[in-house]
């Protein structure tokens, strides 16, 4: 599948040349001459990665990457012909997946456009990876504190509550955790109404 590329700069040439060295080299291009034009096109159809020069007329590269960013979740790849500290940190800081000093060509640029979409897709796995860990705990917390529960309410131990738990859950065919989520639910409300157990 060829990856959406949007490329922007305000120097035609410049987007002109690499426009079409990048549609040669596999890529669906679309050109924007500055970050307005590019955010009116993104609507339609956000792009896998964002090529952005830092400066330019009206909206720098910095302010349209982190509106594409805070938008459509698209990642950016900084073109410059500048290569001061102070830039290289703001675009970092921006959530910049690289960073390439001008005159760049499409040998240069290609390897870099490829290792910032590998980059972000690593990025998108750990952030989905740490989602199901948070889930993983927070259902691991609901099921030790419904245990606790059942152990006072009903003066278990903690094995046999933990039984009784996973024997109700097969019983009405749910997960253990939504199940215990319930119980810990419903105690909080006895307990907010000042009802004992």
């Amino acid at each position: 599948m060829s990856h959406h590329i949007l490329l922007v700069d305000d120097d035609r040439l410049i987007l002109s040349t690499l426009g079409s060295g990048l549609r040669q080299a596999g890529y669906t291009v679309t050109e924007a001459a500055s970050g307005e034009a590019a955010l009116a096109l993104t609507q339609r159809q956000p792009p896998d990665l964002a090529v952005l020069d830092i400066r330019m007329p009206g909206m720098s590269g910095i302010e349209l990457a982190r509106r594409l960013r805070d938008t459509h979740h698209v990642p950016a790849l900084f073109l410059s012909a500048y290569s001061d500290k102070k830039m290289v940190e703001d675009a970092i800081n921006e959530g910049g997946l690289g960073y390439v000093v001008k005159p760049v060509d499409v040998p240069q640029l290609v390897p870099a456009i490829e290792a910032a979409l590998a980059r972000f897709q690593d990025m998108t796995a750990l952030g989905q990876a740490k989602e199901h860990l948070e889930e993983a705990l927070k259902g691991g917390r609901d099921i030790t504190t419904a245990i606790g529960i059942l152990m006072e309410r009903q003066g278990l131990l903690q094995q046999d509550a933990f039984e009784l738990l996973r024997a109700r859950a097969r019983a009405q065919r749910r997960r253990l955790d939504e199940l215990a989520r319930e119980i810990v639910d419903a105690a909080e409300t006895l307990n907010a109404m000042g009802v004992k157990g």
